[in-house]
């Protein structure tokens, strides 16, 4: 089978299209074949080698084939697989079992499928897994959004933004989406009920307070965004620069403690019952996946390096089959 592989750290000048050999499923997993994937910050972050102190290999990479989002059916299940069947249809994560999802085939544990949103195509459903969970997860767990809060999402262009907005206004609340001038209308049409162009204004000095906010990009301090917030407010970080995620994990929690707010960070937590979650909302029409830009598998490199300038209007995807 055909592959996106690399085997040092580097730019995406490293990753390569090579025939590699097809994956044979455990008796716990599928063989699927991949019809669609998609880019993540997290592809960028690994390739470049700056998760080495995380397990992804010191020296060089432990796994060899990027790509966590995959859409696709099932080509082939193991002997102890129960729930799904060859020529289901399907879309997960792969990000706890070892990636593979630029290639044409990908093998993963039964536990981490759910059938793919019938409303939805590959390319779409492969939009979802990351993205989607970051923002569920960071709203919904961390956030505790409420019914008729004020929720601000700042970076709500991006991939994990234009679920955020959507969600938000799926669980009930008033939103305000903050992104650049050429996003606003974007915004708009996915039912930003406000919109902020930072480049003409700043929202943490303009005196508005919101009951919760998602930072999924962008450079303001934690303390500004504490002085956006009521006095009661949620602030949730997560995606930015280096010097926010620090912020937030470090600097968060001890502010937490001196007051009503609560300051920290959300990560990605890959799970099908989260996922089943969102196949749900996405059929109800109350969430729809946003694509920027499709790529083919053997571009790739150029998928990651237009994710990497930070311009991507949701997700950027790659179509395999």
């Amino acid at each position: 089978m055909k592959a996106i592989v690399y085997h040092t750290y580097g730019s995406p000048d490293v990753l390569k299209l090579e025939e590699v050999q097809k994956p044979v499923p455990q008796n716990d997993e599928v063989l699927i074949q991949v019809h669609a994937t998609s880019v993540n910050a997290g592809d960028c972050f690994i390739l470049r080698g700056k998760a080495r102190m995380m397990g992804f290999g010191l020296l060089k990479p432990k796994y060899t084939i990027l790509g966590d989002d995959i859409a696709g059916v099932i080509e082939a299940v193991g002997r102890n697989v129960q729930q799904f069947h060859t020529g289901d249809a399907v879309f997960a994560n792969t990000a706890k079992y070892g990636f593979g999802g630029f290639a044409e085939y990908v093998s993963v544990p039964e536990a981490a499928l759910v059938l793919k949103p019938t409303n939805l195509s590959f390319e779409e459903a492969a939009a979802v897994p990351q993205a989607a969970l970051t923002a569920l997860q960071g709203l919904r767990d961390k956030g505790h959004i409420q019914k008729g809060q004020q929720v601000l999402i700042n970076g709500a262009s991006g991939g994990v933004g234009t679920f955020a907005m959507q969600l938000a206004k799926a669980f009930g609340a008033e939103v305000t989406a903050v992104c650049s001038t050429g996003n606003m209308d974007r915004m708009r049409s996915i039912g930003a009920d406000h919109v902020i162009d930072y480049t003409h204004e700043d929202f943490t000095t303009s005196g508005q307070r919101y009951d919760l906010i998602l930072a999924v990009n962008g450079y303001h301090s934690i303390a500004a965004y504490k002085r956006a917030l009521r006095p009661e407010g949620v602030y949730v970080m997560t995606g930015g620069s280096m010097a926010q995620v620090f912020q937030a994990m470090l600097l968060g929690p001890v502010m937490s403690r001196t007051g009503r707010q609560k300051m920290g960070n959300s990560a990605h937590k890959p799970n099908a019952q989260d996922l089943l979650v969102m196949k749900e909302l996405i059929e109800e029409g109350l969430v729809t996946p946003v694509i920027d830009r499709r790529y083919p598998l053997r571009e790739t490199a150029e998928a990651i390096r237009y994710l990497e300038e930070g311009h991507a209007q949701g997700k950027v995807v790659i179509t395999v089959a």
